[in-house]
């Protein structure tokens, strides 16, 4: 062994640029898998250190469309301290006559915040509201122009605002916002009279708890204690939980990112090392000749390439370490919150495991070539058959695989999906590797063109010693890589540009009375004449039984199951909504008066193995409404019109305090004047503009998009070094070519022609290939992890897939110019 180190380091000093590529891959490959397991891991920590402070407490209690009785809040009260707020939706006016601007109002009583601090921005008049008073965020005083001092109204209450809120410690337990914050306290909520029957508010209850108090058990038995009264609760753990399971599912669809890129960086450490080893294959024949056992010829490539391979990891890991603070430095503003620095071992150990893994699986095959070199290769042909590695390498490579594929889903969050993802990758790199054999076999059928230099480009897919299954698989991956990416951000710009279709409502309008729909429509036509609106009643509830089985009591609910994560806006019809067809059962008679029935979206039944004929049960405003499903529907979102997830026959549900929705259709230019009528005439009504919300849908998947993009980048690097390192493993052989050529009179001009057209005809036939993988990996992405339309702009597609050919031929020609400089008698002695 100590032989084996010592010739590793003199050989290393001598000639070890060759292994740059080897390390600039696992570089790229560990770095992006540490970065983003880094990122995601310092954001989660960030969000569990601050859980208290975003719950509000030790324990949240929720309910809508209400208030806690006397009651339940002595119940309450009497374990721990205790807090309420409620919030709702809301129109703020000016004295000034702005448009109206939607905002979300929230109360708080004296005892808010129990965990954290509020405050506002210096030159506050006074610590917190009290009374006609409003603290409002920066964000709507920039939009209205408004200072402290100034004065606006919500409702029938003129509030003085008293300063800017600077800090909200439970901003982000509240979930998505529809508009900027306000806050008052009880009074300035009840001088707004806001809270109408049937106003869509929601309770929040916060207790702080005394040390050793199981919150969750005592969660449930508050919720128990009052059986059917609507209440949900939830703990400081599951604070902000969509937030959270955003973060998660969007960590996981980086780290498979990072995987293909770990992936297609192993392709390139295999070409850079059967490149590296192909050059040294004299030395090691020499060392054979001289008595150099096998093993130990082993053992010093081994040490090269792992020394080099550490150096490469190692600085992977440096940088991945790194991004939680490079993100937080360069875009710490478009985060939920800011990163927990610290060093978190866990991604770091996993990507240093996988990058070793994935180094040593792609250059084993090229190691036991090398160790199986015989020394009479002295004295044959630069070109000698490969062979099949031993049973033993292939027993190691599949142990490695397995290794590999296991750590690679133990690490994951959904394991189901990075298995198949892993699957998918090894099976397209069998796949790209047997259309190369294809290719070969292939073109070696072919009539011979007349044409000398295609004729010579041709043949050098299929002669002995020819590289054309290794250029396949890593053209075929950076290829697919590019399309993927390509659809995958074409898909997003499509939906951020097209979020809103031509014939969307301009509007919704909430806590519309029933008894106030003349007034409505009469101040929507004096502001738009010709203007169209639709309502239907509305009013909101939660599913807290399926079949039979309390939702509480269940353990392990789908992924998927949206339709059970809270309360459901719902509502009743008569007859089948417009833009919903009917996939399952049958639709109950207009006239129906009988039990309640209702109908579910197809794909929310799916989710929660629901059929025709089950019961549910909906709690609504503290009721448990059984009813048994008639009919499930297949609802067109696209259109942004009133649809219901959850919709119930006409009968009981009729009875309980409800408002009406409103979507209203009119012209683009009518928004301000419709705004200002409405909110004249109908304070209390809150006017949601689509514009709004569509251009906040808009800003996420922006961030989304830029997370792909930075993900991507260093994926896209790792495919650029994989063509590098498939030119680089091919170079030896055609630097011998280009001398006979030279010597047989060849110009410059014909050898780079030939080699050209060589990478030409490969770019071509891939080309399909790649096209139909990079779109199915793109498909998937967007329908089935990100949930969103499939709308690629196959133009540019195209030219990715033109510019990746285009690519490819510079980088084989530029990998040849320093072939066309080698003298030819040079390389004659030297070979």
């Amino acid at each position: 062994m100590r032989l084996a180190w010592r010739l590793a380091l003199r050989d290393l000093r001598r000639g070890g640029r060759g292994l740059l590529l080897l390390a600039l891959c696992l570089f790229l490959g560990t770095a992006a898998l540490a970065g983003i397991g880094s990122l995601s891991a310092s954001i989660l920590a960030a969000l569990e250190g601050q859980s208290r402070a975003m719950l509000g407490g030790d324990l949240q209690l929720r309910i809508s469309q209400r208030r806690a009785t006397v009651e339940e809040s002595a119940v309450f009260a009497a374990r721990g301290r205790l807090s309420e707020t409620v919030g709702m939706r809301a129109m703020v006016q000016t004295d000034t006559g702005a448009t109206p601007t939607l905002v979300d109002l929230k109360g708080v009583d004296n005892s808010w915040p129990l965990v954290g601090t509020f405050s506002l921005a210096p030159g506050a008049l006074a610590a917190r509201p009290h009374g006609r008073q409003a603290a409002i965020a920066p964000a709507l005083a920039d939009r209205l122009g408004l200072k402290v001092g100034d004065h606006i109204r919500i409702g029938t209450a003129r509030l003085a605002v008293i300063g800017l809120i600077a800090d909200e410690p439970d901003a982000l337990g509240d979930g998505f916002s529809f508009g900027p914050r306000v806050i008052v306290d009880m009074a300035g909520l009840d001088a707004t009279n806001a809270v109408q029957p049937g106003s869509l508010y929601e309770s929040r209850y916060r207790l702080t708890l005394p040390p050793g108090t199981d919150a969750e058990a005592l969660g449930n038995r508050l919720v128990a204690r009052f059986p059917g009264a609507g209440w949900s609760e939830r703990t400081a753990d599951r604070a902000a939980s969509g937030l959270r399971r955003g973060i998660a599912q969007l960590g996981q669809f980086l780290l498979l990112v990072g995987l293909a890129a770990l992936a297609i960086a192993g392709v390139g450490v295999g070409s850079g090392v059967s490149a590296y080893l192909a050059g040294k294959t004299p030395i090691i024949a020499t060392l054979k000749v001289l008595g150099a056992r096998s093993r130990t010829i082993a053992a010093m490539f081994l040490i090269q390439l792992g020394l080099v391979a550490g150096a490469g990891i190692g600085g992977g890991l440096i940088l991945g370490a790194m991004v939680p603070a490079i993100v937080a430095a360069v875009a710490g503003d478009a985060l939920p919150v800011s990163p927990r620095l610290a060093l978190y071992p866990v991604p770091l150990l996993s990507a240093a495991a996988l990058g070793l893994i994935v180094g040593v699986l792609f250059a084993l095959p090229a190691l036991a070539r090398a160790r199986s070199v015989p020394a009479a290769t002295l004295l044959r042909g630069a070109v000698a058959r490969r062979r099949w590695p031993s049973w033993r390498v292939i027993a190691a490579m599949v142990g490695l695989l397995a290794a590999l594929i296991a750590l690679a889903v133990l690490t994951a969050s959904d394991q189901i999906l990075a298995l198949g993802f892993v699957g998918a990758i090894a099976v397209l790199i069998l796949a790209l590797w047997l259309i190369g054999l294809a290719i070969r076999r292939g073109m070696a059928k072919l009539p011979r063109p007349r044409r000398p230099l295609l004729r010579m480009a041709l043949a050098n897919l299929h002669r002995p010693g020819a590289q054309t299954d290794r250029l396949v698989v890593a053209l075929g991956l950076g290829f697919s890589l590019f399309v993927a990416l390509a659809t995958i951000d074409t898909s997003l710009s499509s939906e951020m540009t097209n979020a809103a279709p031509a014939k969307a409502p301009r509007f919704f309008a909430i806590d519309l009375q029933p008894e106030d729909t003349g007034a409505f429509r009469a101040a929507v036509l004096r502001a738009a004449p010709g203007a169209r609106f639709e309502a239907t009643p509305s009013l909101r509830g939660s599913i807290v039984a399926l079949k039979g089985q309390r939702v509480a009591d269940m353990k392990n609910l789908p992924e998927d199951a949206w339709v059970l994560r809270g309360d459901r806006t719902i509502t009743w019809a008569a007859t089948l909504p417009a833009r919903n067809t009917i996939s399952a059962g049958k639709w109950w008679p207009s006239d129906y008066r009988g039990p309640p029935l209702v109908s579910i979206e197809d794909k929310a039944a799916a989710s929660l193995g629901l059929k025709i004929g089950d019961e549910i049960t909906v709690a609504v405003l503290g009721v448990d409404v059984p009813a048994r499903i008639a009919a499930l529907r297949t609802i067109d979102w696209s259109g942004l019109g009133l649809n219901f997830a959850i919709v119930f026959s006409p009968g009981l549900i009729e009875e309980a305090p409800h408002s009406l929705l409103a979507s209203v259709y009119s012209p683009a230019d009518r928004d301000g004047p419709i705004a200002r009528e409405v909110g004249a005439a109908l304070p209390s009504v809150t006017l949601i503009r689509v514009g709004d919300v569509i251009g906040q849908i808009g800003e996420l998947l922006g961030r989304i998009a830029f997370a792909v993009r930075a993900a991507a980048a260093v994926t896209v690097a790792a495919g650029i070094a994989v063509l590098v390192g498939a030119v680089a493993a091919s170079a030896r052989a055609r630097r011998l070519d280009a001398v006979i050529l030279k010597l047989l009179g060849g110009s410059r001009a014909q050898i780079l022609a030939v080699q050209a057209m060589e990478y030409a005809v490969l770019g071509l036939l891939l080309a399909a290939v790649a096209l139909a993988i990079g779109a199915g990996a793109g498909w998937y992405v967007i329908v089935q992890v990100f949930n969103l339309p499939w709308a690629p702009d196959w133009g540019v597609v195209a030219m990715t897939l033109a510019a990746s050919i285009v690519v490819t031929l510079g980088i084989g020609v530029l990998g040849s110019l320093p072939v066309l400089n080698v003298r030819p008698a040079l390389a004659l002695r030297e070979d």
